[in-house]
């Protein structure tokens, strides 16, 4: 089968880049080739559904541009489909004194991403909007909002299909070569032939790369976030979205309240090395995957520097009331018998030779090929723009 373009990867990234290839150059013959029964079923299906403002990114990044644009993307999308979402808002809150020097740098920050909107607030305005809240100062973000990701999906893939494309799920990409003229993709159900493919595997992005790529200076680590959900009679305490100001030396942002679209309210997550790349539970081990993190020279520098907050979020995955103790920083009401265990989620997160975690997107080219190495949060808020990059990359060659 002989394709012009051939996407490898289902989730929101591969299908919105398969959109934005086909809405820039109609009648192209492209394939979405997904290794699972369905679209989204991994990342983008098991995220909190959060539409980031672009306030944590550092200013010119890629994820900080990709993200500002892809946002008015997305809404636009979604206006133009009829996709419910809502731009609720979220308070970014400092429980101590102590936190309030970095809550001011990440003001400063928003205010270079253009978030001009956002304020400023005192306990007594924060707990106007939050009753529950423990607060000392925070800022209003009215910009972020929520959505479910995978319903964005699907209508993607309705408008990747009635654009000409084709997407081929239950087919996993088992090997790849590449002649002068073109990729041959072999897949556990046929072969593809395309002028050129893109990599947008997200937990196996390295691993697809590494099919044709001899040395890959970056492997994906599975991080498993695991979240819990306030019962039904407790929603009260949370009206909208409630985050901590992050640790400025670890990658994550630290347990924190999301409304979801569907009205319940997730809690978490925590942030622990996972034993398999897929592996949402605690028993999901992959001894080959497993060994093959550990065996990273970088992630051992990585477990050597964060050891101690590693332990910290391996300890609220064995204990309820030590992942209680975290969210009453934040609400002190919550107790352990209000949260009911939720579907957890596994990102993709990037990390060099040298133990750097990357804090960008990464996307590089070879040739016949687009890998994008790196796209953890806010990847999906961005997946419209960062598509519409890839396809003026792709469409240039």
């Amino acid at each position: 089968m002989r394709y012009q373009y051939a996407i490898i990867g289902g989730g929101i990234v591969g299908l919105a880049t398969a959109y934005q290839m086909l809405k820039k150059k109609p009648g192209l013959k492209l394939a979405v080739i997904e290794k699972e029964k369905s679209v989204a079923a991994h990342q983008t299906g098991h995220n909190s559904g959060v539409i980031h403002s672009g306030l944590y990114y550092k200013p010119g990044s890629l994820k900080a541009t990709n993200c500002l644009r892809g946002y008015d993307m997305l809404i636009q999308f979604c206006d133009t489909y009829g996709i419910p979402y809502d731009l609720c808002g979220k308070l970014v809150v400092a429980t101590s004194e102590a936190e309030i020097p970095e809550l001011e740098k990440l003001y400063q920050r928003g205010l270079e991403n253009g978030l001009t909107r956002m304020t400023k607030i005192t306990q007594q305005e924060a707990n106007a909007i939050e009753p529950h809240l423990k607060v000392v100062a925070g800022l209003n973000v009215p910009y972020t909002g929520i959505i479910d990701y995978t319903v964005v999906c699907e209508k993607l893939a309705e408008l990747v299909v009635e654009m000409g494309g084709e997407i081929f799920t239950n087919h996993k990409v088992e090997k790849i070569q590449i002649s002068s003229n073109y990729a041959t993709i072999e897949t556990t159900v046929k072969t593809f032939e395309t002028d050129m493919y893109i990599n947008c595997a997200g937990l196996y992005s390295d691993k697809v790369a590494g099919l044709t790529q001899k040395s890959i200076d970056t492997r994906i680590i599975p991080f498993r976030g695991e979240y819990y959900m306030l019962k039904p009679e407790k929603r009260y305490l949370v009206k909208n979205l409630i985050y901590p100001v992050p640790d400025p030396n670890f990658p994550f942002l630290g347990v924190h309240f999301t409304r979801m679209i569907d009205g319940g309210v997730e809690a978490g997550p925590n942030a622990v090395f996972a034993f398999q790349r897929e592996g949402y539970h605690m028993s999901d081990v992959n001894l080959e995957e497993m060994f093959e993190s550990l065996a990273w020279p970088g992630f051992r520098k990585v477990m050597m520097k964060y050891w101690k907050t590693g332990i910290g979020e391996y300890y609220r995955s064995f204990s309820k009331a030590a992942f209680t103790r975290a969210l009453q920083k934040l609400v002190p009401e919550v107790q352990e018998d209000d949260l009911i265990p939720a579907e957890a989620g596994v990102r993709a997160q990037a990390c060099d030779r040298l133990g750097g975690l990357l804090d960008d997107f990464k996307i590089i080219e070879e040739s016949h090929a687009i890998h994008i190495l790196n796209a953890p949060s806010p990847a999906a808020t961005s997946s419209l723009s960062i598509g519409l990059t890839i396809a003026e990359m792709a469409l240039k060659s």
